[in-house]
């Protein structure tokens, strides 16, 4: 035994090879991570695409599952692309086929999938037996001109097939779709992006080879996510254009409704991508009950294959916006993504920029238009090849006949033609011999020469793009647009900048609005141009839904781009930017003011103040605030005392027990000051009577309120620097009103008991409004029922301080005017009826009944017009 195992043994060690294991290992793992980072977890730069999505869709281009063809089982596609190119696991590429037909999942679906894909509640799809596929037209366009030699093609596994090593796509499906994997010692995570905004961006580095990231950035905007979101803030997002590295921050959609017995609901319509919902769900209840998030009473996912709802219904005492900033912190509706740009370039992983990832799309796109250019000059030039030869023949038709019946052989006939000296090689002889009878009619043979002669402009054609560059850029451009107008869309994520990145007045576009608040605190901003001119004396139309008990309280004009001082009859100062206010529909509620600033239950809003730029110190310092109180007290102080906004706002005015503020102006220090009070009087005197104290003052007198019933209705600040006087508009509660130069307003002592300045009667009602107006402006006059009137100032009469006015607005029974504002610029068009039905079907007979109330208000000034007057005389 021992001498048979001796030259065993030998000959075992001359067959081992002795190697360092440290060495063995390191090459073993090496070959191993880059087989997972180049062969499974990362995209190629060109295509955008992993193995096994390439796979799948060349698989399902093979078994023909075009757009417009039936559906396939979803186990045929993945058993095609096991057996053929992916010798993986089933569920791995089912799994990677279900995700490329989610909606939720793609900003841009590759597969169209019909039966249960899942959802975004975490329920998983069916099983692939159950469920069918088809390409989705976009993912054609992935495979455009894969056979005209456009890309390399590899043997697969066993070597039975061949597959390609990339895709000619016309899609920059890297950044369109982006991509995620973990492979070894590496990772990525590239966001999915807008496609329009990605080919505006295309179409631009082909412009301009030398743009910048930042220039790129203009078109190619931040990450668009398929459901939706907002993104906070793009600082991160910047860095990750600029270096493959950064983070975006996305917060769900959320909006503010009221239910009809007044509490309040916080409904979700939007997640972050990602994001579980019945997850989120669970996890807002769970904090509920642990009372880490105070305010909610109740939470359920009402969500359905139509869109998100997360319905949670709030204590009526909770503030809505806090709770929502409760929910931004302690759950997934705020959620960040780190962005790692890393691709396979040219086989080898590197980071990317933003450009870098569209400068390598475009330059693979050249190659695909070269190689394929050339196959199909290539293409054109054998067939033109053929149709010279059957040219050839055509012209020597009898002698050919001829040769061909005299040949024993069809071999002998091809050397025979071969030889007979008309110039033709092997390849036309065959294609002459493979004709048919039917080519040489008279029709045929034309046909044939004009094939001619089409192709050898299309040979000359394609041989210009390939010598010219510029040419063959032009056509990427011109692809590219094809499919941004076939499948570009809107942003479905919208972009929001934080206060230090950028300045979000230069983000909004600047126009007037309309601001209402109601009696209840509910405000709303809507667009000057829904309310339209009527006629002195017409219906007008509802300019607010409020409930029973609510009215329209507050209605003024502001820019977008100003900033708006908020004075409480408690005497307190809150700030809020315009376009802060959510934006309503013309006969919407609007949004709680607590929600939008600090306000105790206990406080309401009595004015409000336009400022155009609180940061302009020349303007704040030459300007002042003026306030007054319903017991008649005013006060002055510098407007750089309200400049710096607190969140908790500050204290106005000292208010007395028993007082309220009620109105407040921005004066330039030498305004003439008008209060008017409720029985009818009115005073004049200069802002200088008035000495400027700081913000906790009290305030002096501004003019004499005797009765306890009667209190102060309105206070105007004219300027004497103005070119031209404005007139003093009053309104009465019954909707009378009328104009008076303010010259009939003798100058007084602040403190005094003033003048007449509308005569009251049982027919006007008490005075509730005192403006300063020009003939160019317009008026928007609101009544507690919600009904708005817009008229030009020009149409209200101009007469004496003591006479009854005009009637400006038909009121219904038990209906009252509840405010009047102006509006800078008149329009031009006016209408006599109401086309909104919701404020009353239209009125038939309106011009009849305006006239009529304009001849009666007219009439009834002019009766009262001497009366009035001696009545004034006799008071002074």
């Amino acid at each position: 035994m021992e001498e048979n195992l001796e030259p065993q043994g030998t000959q075992d060690n001359n067959r081992i090879i002795p190697v360092n294991i440290e060495e063995q290992m390191k090459t073993a793992y090496i070959d191993y991570s880059m087989s997972v980072i180049v062969g499974r977890a990362l995209p190629d730069v060109r295509d955008g695409l992993k193995p096994v999505h390439r796979r799948i869709l060349y698989a399902m281009n093979e078994l023909g599952l075009n757009a417009n063809k039936p559906y396939k089982k979803s186990a045929r596609v993945v058993g095609e692309v096991l057996g053929k190119y992916h010798p993986h696991g089933d569920s791995s590429v089912y799994d990677a086929m279900v995700r490329m037909a989610q909606e939720w999942s793609m900003r841009y679906r590759m597969v169209d999938g019909q039966g249960n894909f899942g959802n975004q509640d975490g329920d998983g799809p069916a099983a692939m037996r159950y469920t069918e596929v088809r390409l989705q037209k976009l993912a054609e366009h992935m495979l455009d001109d894969i056979e005209k030699d456009t890309v390399d093609f590899q043997l697969n596994f066993d070597d039975s097939e061949k597959e390609p090593t990339i895709l000619p796509t016309r899609i920059p499906q890297l950044l369109v779709n982006g991509s995620s994997g973990i492979a070894v010692g590496m990772a990525t995570s590239i966001m999915p992006h807008n496609l329009s905004e990605v080919i505006d961006g295309c179409v631009a580095y082909i412009e301009n080879n030398d743009i910048t990231i930042d220039e790129l950035m203009q078109h190619v905007k931040a990450p668009d996510f398929p459901t939706g979101g907002i993104i906070y803030g793009m600082e991160g997002i910047k860095a990750g254009m600029h270096t493959g590295r950064g983070r975006v921050v996305v917060r769900g959609r959320v909006q503010v409704d009221t239910k009809p017995s007044g509490r309040e609901q916080i409904v979700i319509t939007e997640v972050p991508y990602q994001v579980n919902r019945d997850a989120l769900t669970n996890r807002i209840g769970e904090l509920v009950n642990n009372k880490i998030i105070e305010g909610i009473v109740h939470v359920n996912n009402e969500s359905n294959k139509d869109g998100t709802r997360v319905v949670l219904d709030l204590k009526r005492d909770a503030i809505a916006n806090v709770v929502i900033n409760q929910l931004y912190k302690h759950t997934d509706l705020q959620t960040s993504f780190g962005i790692n740009n890393v691709a396979i370039v040219k086989g080898r992983p590197r980071v990317l920029s933003v450009k870098d990832m569209i400068s390598e799309f475009v330059e693979f796109r050249h190659e695909v238009v070269v190689r394929r250019t050339k196959f199909e000059l290539k293409e054109a030039e054998k067939r033109a090849h053929i149709l010279q030869g059957y040219l050839i023949a055509l012209d020597h038709l009898d002698e050919v006949i001829r040769l061909i019946r005299s040949s024993a052989t069809p071999d002998i006939a091809k050397e025979n033609l071969i030889n007979a000296g008309w110039g033709l090689d092997e390849i036309q002889a065959k294609a002459i011999l493979e004709l048919r009878l039917q080519r040489l009619t008279g029709m045929e043979r034309e046909k044939i020469k004009e094939e001619y002669e089409e192709l050898m402009k299309l040979i000359a054609h394609l041989k210009d793009i390939l010598s010219n560059e510029t040419l063959r850029f032009d056509i990427i451009k011109t692809e590219l647009l094809e499919i941004k107008q076939k499948f570009g869309d809107e942003r479905n994520t919208e972009i929001t900048y934080l206060n230090d990145e950028v300045s979000i007045k230069d983000l909004i576009k600047e126009e007037d609005v309309v601001i209402t608040i109601s009696h209840l605190g509910y405000i709303k901003r809507t667009s000057a141009d829904e309310f339209r001119a009527q006629k002195r004396g017409g219906r007008g139309v509802r300019g607010g839904k409020t409930r029973d008990e609510d009215y329209i309280e507050h209605l003024f004009v502001a820019s977008t781009h100003h900033t708006l001082l908020f004075f409480t009859e408690k005497g307190r100062c809150y700030w809020l930017n315009v376009y802060e206010i959510p934006e309503g529909e013309k006969t919407g509620k609007g949004r709680a003011i607590q929600n939008l600033m600090q306000l105790p239950p206990d406080d309401k809003i009595r004015a409000i103040i336009d400022i155009k730029d609180l940061k302009d110190e020349e303007f704040v310092k030459a300007h002042n605030i003026l306030l007054c109180t319903k017991k008649g007290i005013i006060k002055k102080t510098s407007l750089s005392d309200f400049s710096r906004p607190r969140q908790t706002g500050v204290n106005a005015i000292t208010i007395v027990e028993g007082d309220q503020l009620l109105e407040a102006k921005l004066t330039d220090g030498t305004s003439e000051i008008m209060l008017a009070v409720k029985s009818g009087r009115a005073i004049r005197f200069s802002e200088e009577k008035v000495r400027a104290t700081g913000r906790g003052a009290i305030g002096v007198g501004g003019i004499e309120v005797d009765d306890e019933n009667d209190e102060v209705i309105g206070m105007i600040c004219v300027s004497t620097n103005a070119e031209i006087t404005p007139g003093v508009l009053v309104v009465s509660e019954k909707g009378f009103g009328k104009r008076t130069a303010v010259d009939e307003y003798r100058f007084t002592n602040r403190g005094g008991k003033g003048v007449k300045t509308i005569n009251i009667t049982d027919k006007t009602g008490n005075l509730v409004g005192l403006l300063d107006v020009f003939e160019n402006e317009d008026l928007l006059i609101t009544c507690k029922s919600g009904i708005t009137i817009r008229m030009p100032v020009s149409g209200i009469s101009e007469l004496g301080r003591a006479a009854q006015g005009v009637k400006l607005i038909r009121i219904d029974e038990g209906d009252e005017i509840a405010a009047i504002t102006k509006v800078d610029e008149q329009e031009e068009e006016e209408i006599e009826e109401t086309e909104n039905t919701e404020a009353g079907t239209q009125i038939e007979g309106a011009t009849e009944s305006q006239d009529n109330a304009t001849s009666s208000g007219d009439q009834q000034s002019d009766d009262n017009n001497n009366e009035g007057t001696e009545e004034s005389t006799e008071e002074n």
